[in-house]
């Protein structure tokens, strides 16, 4: 047998089991999911010495790989990123139960009533980059939507994703649930990915987790429907009623409290009104603060940048770097993002409702913010818990994808001896 044929037996037996738990799953009580999903916190947190020593191995193989320091960052687990996995855990199993929920009902004039309900969408497949707590977020969010899920994490996070998956499992068992229902691809073979992307007869959706080019190819190639979103180039305009102390902190938290992550600040638009005033004070600012700033020619001027060219706009960074420019309006700043922007988080910050108003009901980006850090486009600030992702696609989920948002629904209809005239 090749290595070929061992990867496509291995995820089809993944697929064959979570099929299997998944049909379990979908009847499951709310009860012994939150007792699987309570018990995998208590497993995950006193496994913390093993987690983090199986972690120093993966730190050890990112350096080796060469890896950024961004990517080193969120590869990196401690004893406080774990209590944040554990509370992720226990707010999700918290969370009120998805499954079953009546979105709408009513009944029509013949006396069928109509129910909409939510109901789990089978299997999904996450793949990701980097980040372990991505297989505990991941895992939890796809049991509390009566989901099975087959994961399948970047070969830099490895052993840190077996060792917290190994605590999700344990959970499973506690519960007497299937321990098929959260599965880790066992292989760092990038064979199992190509594999997952086309296993529609066992897969429901897969949803993709990390840079441009793990997303741009799971987009192109997968044959299994996708939640995602390429890049987070998010942007924020300072318009000229902004309030400068409002400016100050939310640009700087925006763009410097985590770079690596997908809602940190990438580019800075000031209307031109408020540039040598607001604009040069958070300009200056970011430049203390250790940013590199790339700045447009208005701005330039300002010591301590550099200049801006034409590929600054439309880049993501994910490291203390930001593009900056200056505009004449908010519908130029509208216009700018429209062209150079992902769909993914972008923000004003001003003092005026109107201008506020028009920014939010021109643009279309999944999450709009009006004086708030970017760095709050996360499903646990959005009070889900978690997110297996943010989606900047307009089919089914968009932002922040939570439990509820990884279901789908059904009508339950109900009669009595009723036909049709």
């Amino acid at each position: 047998m090749t290595d070929t044929q061992d990867i496509k037996t291995l995820m089809a037996r993944l697929g064959a089991d979570a099929k299997a738990a998944a049909g379990e799953l979908a009847s499951a009580s709310a009860e012994r999911k939150h007792a699987a999903l309570i018990s995998a916190a208590d497993n995950v947190w006193n496994a913390r010495a093993h987690i983090i020593s199986e972690n120093a191995k993966d730190l050890a193989y990112g350096k080796e790989k060469g890896l950024s320091d961004a990517m080193m960052d969120r590869l990196m687990l401690d004893e406080d990123r774990i209590q944040s996995i554990v509370d992720g855990l226990r707010n999700i199993a918290e969370q009120a139960d998805p499954v079953g929920e009546v979105i709408a009902e009513w009944t029509q004039p013949t006396g069928l009533n109509i129910k909409r309900v939510r109901t789990p969408l089978g299997v999904i497949g996450v793949i990701y980059e980097s980040r372990p707590n991505v297989t505990a977020d991941a895992g939890a969010l796809c049991l509390k939507a009566g989901n099975a899920v087959i994961l399948r994490g970047g070969s830099e996070g490895f052993n840190s994703s077996r060792a917290i998956h190994a605590c999700l499992v344990q959970g499973l068992k506690d519960a007497n649930l299937p321990e098929a229902s959260i599965q880790l691809v066992p292989t760092r073979d990038r064979a199992a990915v190509q594999e997952m992307l086309t296993m529609t007869n066992t897969i429901d959706v897969i949803v993709p987790r990390g840079g441009k080019g793990l997303v741009g190819l799971v987009q192109k190639e997968a044959r299994v429907p996708v939640f995602a979103h390429l890049e987070g180039i998010v942007h924020i305009y300072v318009d000229q009623h902004a309030d400068p102390a409002k400016v100050l902190n939310v640009v700087l938290n925006a763009k410097t409290r985590r770079t690596g992550i997908c809602g940190a600040a990438e580019c800075l638009l000031i209307h031109e009104a408020v540039a040598d005033t607001i604009g040069q004070g958070i300009v200056k600012a970011l430049v203390d603060a250790g940013v590199e700033v790339r700045a447009g020619a208005n701005l330039a001027k300002i010591a301590g940048t550099v200049p801006a060219d034409e590929t600054d706009w439309g880049t993501e960074y994910l490291d203390m770097i930001i593009a900056a420019k200056t505009v004449g309006s908010v519908d130029e700043a509208i216009a700018h993002i429209r062209q150079y922007g992902s769909n993914h988080t972008d923000c004003v910050l001003t003092e005026d409702q109107n201008v506020a108003d028009r920014f939010m009901q021109r643009l279309d980006s999944a999450i709009l913010m009006h004086n708030a850090s970017t760095q709050f486009a996360d499903g646990g600030e959005f009070g889900m818990g978690a997110e297996i992702g943010i989606a900047t696609g307009k089919m089914h989920a968009r932002g922040p994808v939570g439990a509820a948002q990884l279901t789908s629904f059904k009508y339950l209809v109900v009669g009595d001896g009723t036909t049709r005239a």
